[in-house]
């Protein structure tokens, strides 16, 4: 079974052996010449050879190395990185390259998104993959709130999407936004095609709207019935049901208002009969003002 790896390389322990492999040497060796890609397998480790001959030889390679980087100065880090290529084309002769990438978690609206945010070439070395890198480019999508990758050797990359809430379709100077429910716009959401979720108008109503809603969603009569939240002054909200009618809730304790509201429909089931205004800024002083013939108050 191939070994998973979260945010780093490993390699399979249960690997078997391959005759006449060169010297480990920590991952870097060079391949034999006549060694021949498997793909989708994982190649075989060469054993190890400890013999003195060996040993003395790998130690005068590490010596000439070392001096060799300390000797170029500036130009290390320009052979760092050509060993760290030749690592990548052994790991590739060996099977270990990209050939499926699984997206889990994300949404129909944001796939194609995400998909060219992961900036991915099938066929390219597992161990050159940036795991956190490609973390970074999708969390930059509009729609993700986090992700995590995964690299499942020997060619397999996963990447688990979390996307943020969709609380509302927020309406202001005549535009339309998707909000989370943290009232951030969410870049990319088409308000257009989320004709269920409440709608909020005005200024500052992105903000306040994670703090009414819920309270309106315990009660299914008046959430059916209602046609959008309209933000007053940046403090309250005035409720505009789908017959015309208003509901005006005070800038504070607006739960407690919601409660008198029910009382008075369970009594005289005013959501049902029609009303033209119910005033319950004022606990003290609730107005309930009728519909009119004419559907006017």
């Amino acid at each position: 079974m191939p070994a998973v790896v979260r945010g780093g390389r490993r390699q399979s322990s249960n690997q078997p052996a391959k005759r006449g492999a060169a010297p480990a040497n920590k991952g870097r060796g060079r391949a034999p010449r006549n060694a021949q890609a498997i793909p989708g397998k994982m190649a075989a480790i060469g054993r190890l050879d400890l013999s003195p001959r060996a040993v003395v030889i790998s130690i005068a390679a590490g010596v000439v190395l070392l001096g060799a980087v300390l000797a170029t100065g500036a130009r290390a880090e320009r052979i760092g990185a050509s060993i760290g290529h030749g690592l990548d084309g052994v790991t590739a002769g060996m099977g270990l390259k990209l050939d499926k990438v699984y997206i889990e978690g994300e949404s129909p609206e944001a796939t194609a998104a995400i998909q060219r945010a992961v900036q991915l070439n099938a066929g390219q070395a597992m161990t050159s993959i940036d795991l956190n890198a490609v973390r970074e480019r999708v969390e930059a999508v509009g729609w993700v709130k986090s992700a995590r990758v995964v690299r499942l050797l020997p060619n397999t990359l996963i990447i688990d999407v979390t996307e943020h809430d969709r609380l509302a379709v927020w309406q202001v100077a005549g535009q339309a936004w998707v909000i989370d429910g943290h009232g951030k716009v969410i870049p990319g959401a088409d308000a257009g095609r989320y004709p269920n979720l409440p709608l909020v108008v005005g200024k500052g109503a992105e903000q306040a709207a994670a703090e009414v809603l819920p309270l309106i969603a315990q009660r299914p009569r008046l959430m059916s019935r209602l046609e959008a939240l309209v933000r007053v002054d940046e403090r309250r909200w005035d409720l505009r049901l789908k017959d015309g009618s208003l509901i005006q809730l005070p800038a504070t304790n607006q739960d407690a208002a919601l409660i008198q509201l029910d009382e008075m429909d369970q009594r005289r089931r005013l959501l049902e009969l029609g009303f033209s205004r119910i005033d319950l800024r004022t606990p003290e002083e609730v107005a309930v003002r009728p519909s009119s013939a004419d559907g006017r108050a």
